[in-house]
């Protein structure tokens, strides 16, 4: 028996002596390195997507057409002036934009308040005067006419000559402009396009923009040009164009201006990474079965040596 011992001595005897082929202490250590590692990589795939780099997208989807109209209630059918401007007022649907035109020409804009009227000075021509009034929504999309209101306009002194048909080349002086609905951002330039007719120059216009500010722009000639203006805040503002000639003729001409709010980047929503729970699914029950397997070793052979040691003191006291 003692012989028998002797030839496994070296490789089961049971004394405590350091490990030949296997270190537990290093297994353990990577064990507890690939446990930590795991650990992070299961709480980014099971944590919610970031949100700070989100992008929504935003858009106006156009929607029907005013159907109520404007009417003119002031001034009344018929009624005859000797000056201009002259005030034109009635009810509007509220939140809209509201245009009126004298003989088909554009003659001035603006906002329906929120009680459902408006109020707005335009200059007539010289004679017979059909004013229209026509609502337009946020998209510029125009709902009926209103009723129709005929007036007259009877010049005297210096403003025209005898009363006849407009004559953009004779004495009566005209604003025009197709600027009838602008929109522009803030801090970006507002530029209205702007024809003076008829009158005899030099001219002199004075714009007042409708936040403090105005400008005088001297003409020497009718040739359509752009009056430019750079608001700072979003709104709405009344642009008031106001010309004179060199013979002291005036005319006036009011238009909205429509001052959107910053604009945003918008682009499609980004998608966020794909987590990755398939992973996870092979990773950890491997990493488990790792585990088991080193120490179902450990404890079979901590288990052999007990074994073994005893029988060694067992046959030793033989």
């Amino acid at each position: 028996m003692l012989r028998r011992l002797n030839l496994i001595h070296h490789s089961h005897s049971g004394r405590l002596r350091p490990h030949e082929h296997t270190s537990y202490v290093i297994l353990g250590a990577l064990l507890l390195i690939v446990g930590a590692t795991l650990t992070a990589y299961t709480s980014f795939a099971v944590s919610p997507p970031p949100q700070s780099g989100s992008i929504g997208l935003t858009g106006v989807v156009p929607g029907k057409p005013p159907t109520l109209a404007a009417t003119i209630a002031s001034p009344s059918q018929g009624q005859h002036f000797t000056t201009t401007p002259v005030k034109i007022s009635g009810t509007c649907p509220a939140g809209t934009l509201v245009e009126l035109f004298k003989n088909d020409i554009f003659a001035g804009s603006t906002n329906c308040q929120e009680s459902g009227d408006y109020s707005l000075e335009i200059d007539l021509l010289i004679g017979q005067n059909v004013l229209i009034a026509r609502v337009y929504d946020d998209l510029n999309q125009p709902g009926p006419d209103s009723n129709s209101v005929t007036v007259f306009y009877d010049a005297l002194g210096t403003q025209a000559s005898p009363i006849t048909s407009l004559d953009f080349g004779g004495a009566q002086l005209l604003l025009n402009t197709d600027a009838v609905f602008r929109g522009v951002f803030p801090d970006k330039e507002l530029a209205i396009p702007i024809d003076i007719l008829g009158g005899n120059p030099p001219y002199a216009l004075n714009v007042q923009w409708g936040d403090s500010n105005n400008k005088v722009i001297p003409r020497n000639d009718n040739v359509t040009f752009n009056a430019t203006h750079v608001y700072k805040r979003p709104g709405t503002y009344q642009i008031s164009l106001q010309a004179s000639d060199s013979k002291g003729r005036v005319a006036f001409l009011t238009v909205a201006a429509i001052v959107n709010g910053q604009p945003g980047v918008n682009t499609a929503t980004t998608t966020p990474p794909a987590r990755p729970m398939g992973t996870l699914l092979a990773l950890w029950p491997l990493y488990s079965a790792l585990v088991a397997v080193v120490g179902s070793f450990w404890l079979g052979e901590w288990r052999e040596k007990r074994i073994l040691m005893r029988q060694y003191a067992q046959t030793s006291t033989l």
